[in-house]
């Protein structure tokens, strides 16, 4: 089987999926539901102040507050890496024939995408997220990422934002203590990201092998610096503030702290093996990959 009906293959594949199992989420999130009083946004052992003696000071109202604000910050990331990457599905679709399921299931992905960009932002407007959009210096990297991005870096940066969303999401929406919005917002996320992230490893593949060792060096680097910052955009100073807390001493208590290192690791964890694995970690740039929290 030829690569590029090994393509068709998979994206048909999964074409079918996205017919028999998609969301709405205008229909499928009850918007009208009222949330429910002092429920946490995500576990408590998953926020990133959690065992600090920041965390000890804040009582249970304001700790609920920040899991739920800590949960919007990360939806707001999602929201702008989603458009970042339908710019890249835009041109990868501008670049093919339309013909083919390649084409077809990619603009399938950019629907759903549009979607759960949407259903993001409703849900930072229901629960009063405080975080709306990304830092200064993320919204700047973004552009340059998709302004710089071919398809191996298009397809590896998929795979590691929605993987370290799925590993985060998963655990959510199995939690019966977390705010149901947040749960079935996770479930839907999750189910239509899998066949995003099939997609992305599957294209992936065929980017990488095209690259020489120059092209893969600077590929790592790339990919390196990319995470560090979609991992770093998990935070959001407005989020402290919110319950009172100085920004600039919580995300030093944040980041010298083993569990919020720990939860990043675990979240991410899929990407990084599977990167590892095709050599895409590796050499000098492992450094970023530590700074992000995420590589022992």
């Amino acid at each position: 089987m030829t690569a590029n009906t090994e393509s068709e293959r998979v994206a048909e594949r999964l074409q079918r999926s996205s017919a028999r199992l998609s969301y709405d989420p205008d229909v499928d999130v009850d918007w009208q539901a009222p949330l429910v009083d002092g429920a946490y946004g995500k576990a408590p052992e998953r926020c990133s102040l959690y065992g600090t003696e920041l965390w000890e000071r804040l009582d249970e109202g304001q700790r609920a507050e920040l899991s739920r604000q800590e949960a919007a910050a990360a939806a707001a990331s999602g929201i702008w890496f989603e458009l970042i990457l339908m710019q890249g599905l835009v041109r990868h679709v501008y670049n093919s024939d339309p013909t083919t399921h390649n084409a077809q299931y990619a603009l399938t992905e950019i629907a759903d995408e549009c979607r759960h960009s949407t259903m993001f932002a409703r849900s930072i407007a229901k629960s009063g997220g405080v975080v709306r959009r990304p830092s200064r210096s993320a919204h700047r990297a973004g552009k340059l990422f998709g302004a710089i991005c071919g398809p191996a870096l298009l397809f590896a940066g998929a795979i590691y934002v929605e993987e370290l969303a799925d590993g985060m999401q998963r655990e959510m929406m199995r939690d019966d203590s977390l705010q149901p919005m947040i749960r079935m917002i996770s479930r839907i996320h999750v189910i239509e990201e899998a066949r995003h992230i099939s997609f992305a490893k599957d294209e992936l593949g065929r980017a990488w092998a095209r690259h020489g060792r120059v092209g893969r060096e600077l590929i790592r680097w790339a990919i390196a610096g990319m995470a560090y910052v979609a991992t770093s955009e998990l935070l959001h100073p407005k989020a402290y503030t919110s319950v009172g807390l100085d920004p600039r001493e919580a995300r030093q208590a944040a980041a010298a702290n083993p569990h919020w290192r720990r939860t990043k690791a675990a979240w991410a964890a899929k990407a990084v093996e599977h990167f590892t694995e095709i050599g895409l970690i590796g050499g000098p740039s492992r450094r970023l990959w530590r700074r992000a929290g995420v590589l022992d």
